[in-house]
């Protein structure tokens, strides 16, 4: 089976999160999504690298899912400066202070999950093994749209006058006269 007949493709994908500390009183630990490793076992919070209290987390492996009808976000995604996977989290209880809930390479669904005030997205830039992975799937499954201007109907509507004025006035003279109170 080739790339093109397959609707969807996943890969594991270990998300790297960095505890530093904060630089205000309001915040003890700062945490951020810093890198992300393709192909990646199962891990839960193991951890990486030490540098005195800041530390590097091989947080979680979540799976990278590319769908066929995304192929124009992850294109637009490759297009930027820098391409990047955006890592959704969300605050948990607990000695780990984040959730990852998942990992993508659409720009429009990181963009989603931003709108919401409940997740935290970050944006992580891809390797260069996972740009190429990404790159090739959707070029496989773009197609692109054809504009076709939409036409105005040539039918003259401004020629015939039903329903102009009040019905109730029998003379054609002034149609926007309104009508007198009838004595018997």
């Amino acid at each position: 089976m080739t790339i093109t007949d397959q609707i969807r493709q996943s890969m594991p994908l270990g998300v790297v999160l960095r505890k530093s500390p904060g630089v205000t009183r309001w915040a003890a630990w700062n945490w951020r999504a810093v890198a992300v490793m393709p192909g990646a076992g199962p891990a839960a919070w193991r951890e990486l690298r030490r540098d005195g209290d800041t530390v590097e987390f091989h947080a979680a492996t979540v799976p990278l899912e590319l769908h066929r009808a995304d192929a124009e976000a992850y294109l637009q995604g490759l297009s930027s400066a820098v391409p990047s996977i955006y890592v959704v989290m969300r605050e948990a209880e607990g000695p780990e202070a984040l959730q990852v809930l998942l990992a993508t390479a659409s720009p429009f669904e990181g963009q989603d999950y931003a709108d919401t005030s409940e997740d935290i997205v970050e944006k992580v830039p891809m390797p260069p093994g996972l740009i190429a992975w990404v790159r090739e799937f959707a070029e496989a499954h773009h197609e692109e749209e054809v504009f076709v201007k939409r036409r105005r109907n040539k039918a003259r509507t401004d020629q015939v006058e039903d329903g102009k004025g009040d019905a109730r006035i029998r003379q054609t003279s002034d149609v926007f006269r309104a009508p007198r109170k009838v004595l018997q």
